[in-house]
């Protein structure tokens, strides 16, 4: 028996994906898998070390990885609708926020990579959270405005806080292309056919839970930030889709629209790997 470190956020599009391939709902032949539970940007970290076989990251993050892992087709988070928000109490536009202070729920994650193809200046007066904290923060007025991901795009207005801006509105108005947020990754060094084997097995365990859908809720109880139901299902509904079963063409398309125009900016550097460990990227 083979274990592989696998990890992921507690937040319920990834609890819902990985359910069944960390229970036992699916035949992993000889395979097993370690799952460690983290927020992403420590995911991002810990990928940057190589510390992790297969696991979540933000696309920021992959960005800078390709040298040493690969993208899996499946469990990503990719879509329309879907992109980073950033808040503020007051309704500020975005020339508005030049220079004051905003919160990023991490360097490696792909709002901050967002943030900064809308307007390189923003960089110069951010301040790095744990995601969960940012809305709080804001409320307080211990920032200006902040950068809000996941589940926080449907609570931001229980805090008080307006939107200034959509990111990945702007993304798809720029480019017209779904917006990639987070994507899984493997090392290269476990080989083609074990990656393959596990893309598989990750793709039968989004499609086991979308056929189930109410089986994974305990679990993605234990570990969410928000345990509201309809934010559950919610957030569940937005960022697990059909991208989540394969990244598709115009996901790829994406992708490298992301990777290329980071690349120009200077933010992440250039690579000359392949995206996928033996598909044609």
């Amino acid at each position: 028996m083979k274990t592989l470190s696998l990890g992921y956020s507690p937040c319920p599009n990834d609890t819902f994906i990985f359910y069944a391939l960390v229970h036992g709902k699916i035949k992993t032949d000889d395979l097993s898998f370690k799952e460690i539970l983290l927020d992403v940007e420590t995911l991002n970290q810990m990928a940057v070390k190589g510390g992790l076989d297969i696991t979540k990251v933000s696309y920021n993050a992959f960005g800078n990885l390709r040298d040493d892992y690969c993208l899996l087709r499946s469990g990503g988070a990719l879509g329309r609708g879907c992109g980073p928000l950033v808040v503020s109490m007051k309704a500020y536009e975005m020339q508005d926020l030049r220079g004051k202070k905003i919160a990023i729920p991490g360097d490696l994650t792909t709002a901050y990579l967002l943030l900064q193809l809308y307007d390189p200046s923003f960089k110069d007066n951010i301040k790095v959270m744990v995601f969960s904290d940012i809305m709080d923060a804001v409320k307080k007025g211990e920032v200006d405005a902040g950068l809000i991901i996941h589940e926080s795009r449907f609570t931001y207005p229980s805090y008080g806080l307006k939107e200034v801006i959509d990111l990945g509105e702007w993304w798809e108005q720029e480019t017209g292309l779904p917006i990639p947020l987070g994507c899984i990754i493997a090392k290269r060094s476990l080989g083609s056919e074990l990656i393959d084997k596990i893309e598989t097995l990750i793709r039968e365990s989004v499609l086991y839970s979308m056929s189930r859908r109410d089986e994974p809720v305990k679990y993605i109880k234990e570990h969410s930030q928000e345990l509201d139901d309809d934010v559950i299902a919610d957030h569940i509904a937005l960022y697990v889709n059909d991208y989540t079963i394969d990244i598709s063409d115009d996901g790829i398309m994406a992708v490298k629209e992301l990777f290329d125009m980071a690349e120009k900016n200077g933010i992440i550097k250039r690579s000359d790997k392949p995206l996928f460990a033996t598909t044609i990227s």
